[in-house]
């Protein structure tokens, strides 16, 4: 099961006690899975379609808490993917479907006509309470959330430009940067930074996912700090090995050419215990010498005897 349908599951199970919350809800999972059906003049029937077999019982649920209507649901296979259902919530005309769509701000009629509407009622989400659960609905019936082990990316996914910005100033109310862009005829609200996943994974109510989100969080950064120290050892190592061989190689040219015996003796002193122990660092070569001295001062007769060498190379026919 991928990470998006583990947060809907749980978002699903969230029974909300006051009746504007339930119409909030209702009102984003219908507006953002629902269709309607022309079932004669000035009658529609409503039809909203869902894959999660937990959320087709949300729906129901809801529906008969704030409607006293109990639905008609059905079961169908999947046409693209053989192997999953599809569950159809059927509100007829007969059964009340005008009421819903009114309720819910979708539909108004009048007597020679009816209009569809795209916006969100403000009467809707007058209170916070009522938007972090009309974000939930949201969610539920057109939401995504990416796995936190690839990238941080979550997304609403609608039909028209006005519910898009309206979704999108809900969740400026929460102080959470949303976009919208068009993607295939649709209008996509989402979020790409993990801080502001998180936010908005706590406001509708998805904590177990909100608490797994920042389980690999913790666990990616922990990752990088350890790739961050392993690169950077390693490229500590490399130059120190690096220098170590550009030292030797100095002393014996030095050592082939005019002798050893040619440097001072603080210099030659060094020379002899760098040929002698190749791969000591800096610091351990000072503690060899009598009186040791610090790795500032090794570095620095090394580079005495980089100069020499480089005076023997120049003066060379």
């Amino acid at each position: 099961m991928s990470f998006s349908s583990k947060a809907k599951g749980e978002l699903a199970r969230i029974n909300e006690a006051a009746r504007c919350c339930q119409l909030a809800e209702l009102a984003a999972l219908i507006r953002m899975s629902g269709t309607l059906q022309l079932a004669g003049r000035q009658k529609l029937n409503l039809i909203i379609v869902t894959e999660n077999p937990a959320i087709a019982r949300k729906l129901f649920k809801l529906i008969k808490d704030v409607f006293s209507i109990h639905t008609e649901v059905m079961v169908r296979r999947n046409p693209r993917l053989k192997k999953n259902n599809i569950y159809l919530i059927i509100i007829t005309h007969q059964m009340g479907s005008e009421l819903i769509l009114k309720e819910v701000g979708i539909l108004r009629k009048d007597k020679e006509s009816f209009d569809i509407t795209y916006e969100i009622p403000k009467a809707i989400v007058e209170t916070q309470c009522c938007k972090r659960a009309y974000l939930r609905g949201a969610f539920l019936g057109g939401g995504s959330v990416s796995d936190p082990e690839k990238t941080y990316h979550f997304e609403f996914v609608t039909n028209s430009r006005e519910h898009s910005e309206a979704l999108k100033g809900l969740m400026e109310d929460f102080s959470l940067n949303a976009k919208v862009i068009q993607r295939k005829g649709s209008y996509v609200v989402y979020l790409k930074e993990g801080d502001q996943v998180v936010d908005l994974l706590n406001i509708v109510g998805a904590h177990t996912a909100l608490l797994n989100l920042e389980n690999v969080r913790i666990m990616k950064q922990m990752r990088n700090d350890i790739n961050r120290i392993v690169n950077c050892e390693t490229a500590n190592l490399s130059k120190t090995v690096n220098a170590s061989i550009r030292q030797i190689q100095n002393i014996e040219e030095i050592k082939e050419t005019v002798g050893l015996s040619k440097l001072p003796s603080n210099l030659r002193e060094i020379a002899e215990l760098r040929l002698k122990h190749q791969d000591a660092s800096l610091k351990e070569l000072g503690q060899m010498l009598n009186p040791p001295i610090g790795k500032s001062g090794v570095n620095h007769r090394l580079r005495k005897i980089q100069e020499f060498a480089e005076r023997l190379s120049s003066k060379a026919p």
